[in-house]
């Protein structure tokens, strides 16, 4: 059984870390390198950063920041947001990224996943999958979750392992920010469809809901954003308790 891995998510917005609900209504909640240190110090397995705005912006994601956040930690980094060509992904491992992760660019351009994992490996490669349902259909969402798509999650999930992506990050938009439980279910059938890790995204509010994912599907890391920042579930406090759930832990 591969080790579990709790993984901080910090959502950029000019320079600063945001967080809304449903992808809606963002706040800031604190300076990125501060929290990332933090995230580091206390146990985190993998730290996440996305430039969530640098895709509707059309610009790239902040360089300076990404070097200025891998220089204080110590933990696998995945940077996303803004990336759609090779060279914004060499530039980003230049600069301290060990992942990086595409939305957007894998919609527009499906190929660029390919391209990725065979300069830089797929371990390199993460594919984010913001999805939500839409009249009984679980539908993919680009642009930060702001256009639907006509990609389907189960169908694109396969496409995109297909391709070269070496994980999957599932974001339910309906259960973001929510803190009601992530999205078993759909966890649950896209993690036995894939041969891929998956990282659970969108509704962590409690101890018991990471114990859920991780025992109710095949997920190998579960990703949360508020809980962390707000300090009501500190990480080496969460991975006692699922330690003591007898979960393989990092």
């Amino acid at each position: 059984m591969l080790a579990k891995r709790i993984i901080p998510c910090l959502d950029i917005k000019n320079g600063e870390t945001v967080k809304g609900v449903n992808f809606l209504d963002l706040k800031e909640v604190g300076n990125p390198v501060e929290m990332a240190i933090r995230y580091s110090q206390q146990g985190a397995d993998e730290l996440v950063f996305l430039d969530i705005s640098a895709t509707e912006e059309r610009r790239k994601t902040l360089i300076p920041l990404v070097r200025d956040i891998a220089k204080h930690i110590n933990i696998p980094f995945t940077v996303g947001g803004g990336i759609n060509a090779l060279e914004n992904v060499e530039e980003l491992l230049k600069n301290g990224a060990d992942k990086i992760t595409i939305n957007s660019a894998s919609l527009s351009n499906p190929k660029l996943i390919t391209e990725v994992a065979k300069r830089f490996g797929s371990q390199c490669m993460v594919v984010a999958i913001d999805t939500k349902l839409v009249e009984n259909q679980n539908k993919v969402f680009s642009n930060g979750g702001k256009i639907e798509t006509e990609k389907e999650l189960f169908s694109w999930a396969k496409e995109v392992e297909n391709l070269g992506a070496g994980e999957i990050l599932l974001t339910s938009m309906n259960t973001d920010g929510t803190k009601a439980g992530f999205a078993i279910e759909i966890t649950k059938q896209l993690a036995e469809l894939v041969n891929i890790p998956v990282i659970a995204s969108g509704g962590a509010g409690t101890m018991q809901h990471f114990e859920d994912i991780f025992t109710e599907t095949k997920a190998t890391g579960a990703l949360a954003a508020s809980i962390f920042h707000f300090n009501e579930i500190a990480i080496p406090e969460l991975k006692n308790y699922l330690k003591s759930k007898n979960l393989s832990i990092r």
